[in-house]
C-alpha cells in the first residue's frame, strides 16, 4: 500500500510552481538580455557598471599595493597627492560636458536631431582636451613660480603628473557619451580596468629597466597610461557611433551647452573636492608617509562607494529621459528603485569590507594597518550618501543643477573648515571625522531639496515605510 503523501501528484501545486519558475526565468532573461523595460535596461547598466567598478577596484587596488611596496610609504604618499590633484583638476577640465552628455544626448535622440548630436559630441570632446591642456600648462607654471614654498618632494612628480590632464579629461568626456548610449563596457572598462592595468605594467617595465621606482617614475607611468587608454577609447567610441550616428552636418548651440554644463561642472567639481579634499588637507599637516596611510584607507573604502557611482552612472540620463517624456510618475518610481539599488548593496559591501579590511591594509606594508579605524569612520559618510541614492543626479537632470551646486559648494567649505579644525587636533582621524560630518550635511540637504522642489522622497527610511504600508 502506498503512503497517502505520495499516492497522487498535486497537479495544482506543480502547475503553480512551474508558472513561478517560468516567470522567474523570464525576468532573469529579460534582465540579462537586450531590450526589455527601461528599468531592466537601467538594472543591466547598473549591474554591468558595478561589476566593472568592482573588477576595476580589485585591479586598481592591486596596482596601489604594488606601488606602495615598490615606492615605499614616503614616495607613495607623494604620488598619491600628485594623482589626487590630477583627478580634481581633470574633473574641472571636463567643463561639465561629461555630465551634460547625459542630458543633451537623450534629448537630441528623443527629438530625432542627429545634427545637434554630432555637434554636441564633437564640441564636447574638443573642448575638454583644450581645457585640460590649458590647465596642465598653467598648473606647471604655477608650480614653477611657487617652487620656493612647495615641499621639494612634490615639485617634479606633481609637474609630470599634470601632463596627464588632457587625456584624463578627454576620457571622462568619452565616458559620458558612452553612458548616454547605454554602452557601460565602453564607458567603464577603459577607465577602471585598462588604465590601472596599463599603469601597473608600465611601472613594472620602468622598474625592470631603471632598477628603481620613485614618485616621479610613477607619475610618468600614469601619464602614459592615461594617453594610451584615451586613444583606445577614442577609436572604439568612433566605431560604435558610426552605425547609430552616420557622418553628416553638425549643428552647434555652444551657448546653451555651456549654460547647462557650467552648473554641472560646479556640481561635479565640488563632489570631487568633497571626495578628495581630505587627502590634500592631510598633506598640508602630515608627512607623506602619513598621507600614504590615509590614501590607502580611502582606496580600501572605494569598493563600497562604487555602488553609489555605479547606480548614479546608470541613472542620470534616465532621469533626463523621464523628464523630457513628462512622466513624473515613472520618475518617482525609478528614483525609489535607484535608492534601494544604492543603499542595500552598499550596506552589504560595507559589512564585508570591515571584516577583511585589516588584512587588505597589511598588503600595503607595515604601518598601514593603522588605517582601519579611519575606514570605519569614513564608512559613516559613504553609507549616508548611499541612503539617498543618486539624488544629486536627480536634481541635476531635472534642471536643479544650481541648487545642487550650492549644496555641494557649502559642503566643500564645511569640509575644509572642519578639516582645518580637526586635523591639527586629531591627526588623520580628524580628517575622517571632518569628511563624514560634511557628507552627513550634504545628504540631508540633497534629500530636503529633492522633497521640497520635486516632491520626491529620496531617503531610504521613508521609502521603506511607504513600501511596507503599500504591501499592507
Amino acid at each position: 500500500m502506498q503512503s497517502p503523501d505520495n499516492s497522487t501528484p498535486n497537479t495544482g501545486q506543480d502547475a503553480t510552481l512551474a508558472a513561478q519558475l517560468k516567470q522567474l526565468a523570464t525576468r532573469a532573461f529579460g534582465l540579462l538580455g537586450a531590450g526589455g523595460t527601461d528599468n531592466q535596461a537601467a538594472q543591466r547598466m547598473a549591474i554591468a557598471t558595478f561589476g566593472i567598478r568592482v573588477g576595476g577596484a580589485a585591479l586598481a587596488y592591486l596596482s596601489q599595493v604594488v606601488l606602495a611596496r615598490m615606492l615605499g610609504a614616503y614616495d607613495y604618499g607623494v604620488f598619491a597627492v600628485a594623482w589626487t590633484f590630477v583627478i580634481i583638476l581633470g574633473v574641472m577640465a571636463c567643463g561639465g560636458f561629461s555630465s551634460s552628455a547625459s542630458k543633451f544626448i537623450p534629448k537630441y535622440r528623443e527629438a530625432g536631431d542627429p545634427d545637434s548630436l554630432r555637434g554636441f559630441i564633437s564640441t564636447s570632446r574638443r573642448s575638454v582636451f583644450l581645457i585640460g591642456s590649458t590647465i596642465a600648462g598653467a598648473g606647471i607654471g604655477v608650480i614653477a613660480l611657487l617652487q620656493p614654498v612647495i615641499d621639494p618632494s612634490y615639485v617634479v612628480p606633481l609637474s609630470v603628473a599634470l601632463l596627464a590632464l588632457p587625456f584624463f579629461s578627454y576620457a571622462m568626456a568619452q565616458d559620458g557619451i558612452a553612458r548616454s548610449y547605454d554602452w557601460p563596457f565602453l564607458a567603464m572598462l577603459p577607465t577602471y580596468i585598462w588604465r590601472p592595468a596599463a599603469l601597473l605594467m608600465i611601472i613594472l617595465i620602468f622598474l625592470v629597466f631603471a632598477g628603481k621606482a620613485t614618485a616621479t617614475t610613477a607619475a610618468m607611468a600614469a601619464v602614459l597610461s592615461a594617453f594610451l587608454v584615451a586613444a583606445y577609447q577614442h577609436v572604439h567610441l568612433n566605431q560604435r557611433l558610426k552605425p547609430v550616428l552616420p557622418k553628416g552636418p553638425k549643428k552647434t548651440d555652444v551657448r546653451l551647452w555651456i549654460l547647462i554644463s557650467l552648473p554641472m561642472l560646479v556640481v561635479d567639481g565640488f563632489l570631487q573636492l568633497i571626495t578628495s579634499a581630505d587627502v590634500i588637507m592631510v598633506s598640508f599637516f602630515e608627512e607623506p608617509d602619513q598621507v600614504a596611510i590615509y590614501f590607502a584607507a580611502s582606496k580600501t573604502l572605494a569598493l563600497v562607494h562604487f555602488v553609489y557611482f555605479a547606480v548614479r552612472a546608470a541613472s542620470a540620463h534616465r532621469f533626463s529621459r523621464y523628464l523630457h517624456s513628462d512622466d513624473m510618475t515613472g520618475l518617482t518610481s525609478y528614483v525609489r528603485q535607484a535608492v534601494h539599488w544604492t543603499f542595500w548593496p552598499s550596506v552589504g559591501a560595507g559589512i564585508g569590507l570591515l571584516i577583511i579590511a585589516p588584512w587588505l591594509l597589511q598588503l600595503f606594508g607595515s604601518g598601514f594597518a593603522d588605517g582601519y579605524l579611519l575606514i570605519a569612520v569614513l564608512m559613516i559618510g559613504v553609507l549616508a550618501r548611499a541612503s539617498i541614492g543618486p539624488a544629486d543626479a536627480l536634481l541635476t537632470m531635472t534642471g536643479l543643477q544650481k541648487t545642487c551646486a550650492v549644496i555641494y559648494g557649502t559642503t566643500f567649505v564645511l569640509n575644509v573648515v572642519l578639516n582645518l579644525i580637526f586635523i591639527p587636533w586629531l591627526g588623520l582621524m580628524g580628517a575622517a571625522v571632518a569628511t563624514s560630518c560634511a557628507i552627513l550635511f550634504e545628504t540631508t540637504a540633497l534629500a530636503f531639496a529633492a522633497k521640497r522642489k520635486l516632491n520626491i522622497t529620496t531617503f531610504i527610511l521613508p521609502l521603506m515605510f511607504q513600501a511596507r504600508n503599500a504591501a499592507a
